[in-house]
């Protein structure tokens, strides 16, 4: 398991490129990374590139992560993610929802092309 952070040319958003298996003990201390960069940076749309990484998590875990976990840290609440997944990758259709539901940003992508075109086009 491993978490790059890489900042956009342009300086709009920041890529989380994860690698091996997620869960939400991991998606938090990443996500406390990446926000830490973006408060740095005055960064707050982070592309969660998840296209080499599978989610772990149960139902109730990934429920946990939206309602809990979040809002338990120091995270920008305000903030976008975007999730890059695999075509063929369902473990992180459920965290959208319920993401969503809880009143975070988060919306998913299985192509990067539609992802970046999101991000720039966000306002």
């Amino acid at each position: 398991m491993a978490l790059e952070l890489i900042p956009s040319k342009d300086g709009k958003y920041i890529t989380m490129k994860v690698t091996g298996e997620i869960n939400r003990k991991l998606a938090i201390e990443y996500d406390q990374e990446a926000h830490t960069l973006g408060r740095q940076l005055g960064i707050n749309i982070y592309l969660m590139d998840l296209t080499e990484s599978q989610n772990t998590d149960t139902v109730i875990d990934n429920y946990s992560f939206a309602y809990d976990d979040v809002r338990e840290q120091k995270l920008d609440k305000a903030a976008l993610v975007v999730l890059l997944v695999a075509e063929d990758d369902h473990s992180h259709d459920f965290i959208e929802t319920v993401s969503q539901n809880a009143g975070l940003n988060v919306v998913l992508f299985r192509d990067r092309v539609e992802a970046e075109r999101y991000i720039r086009n966000f306002k």
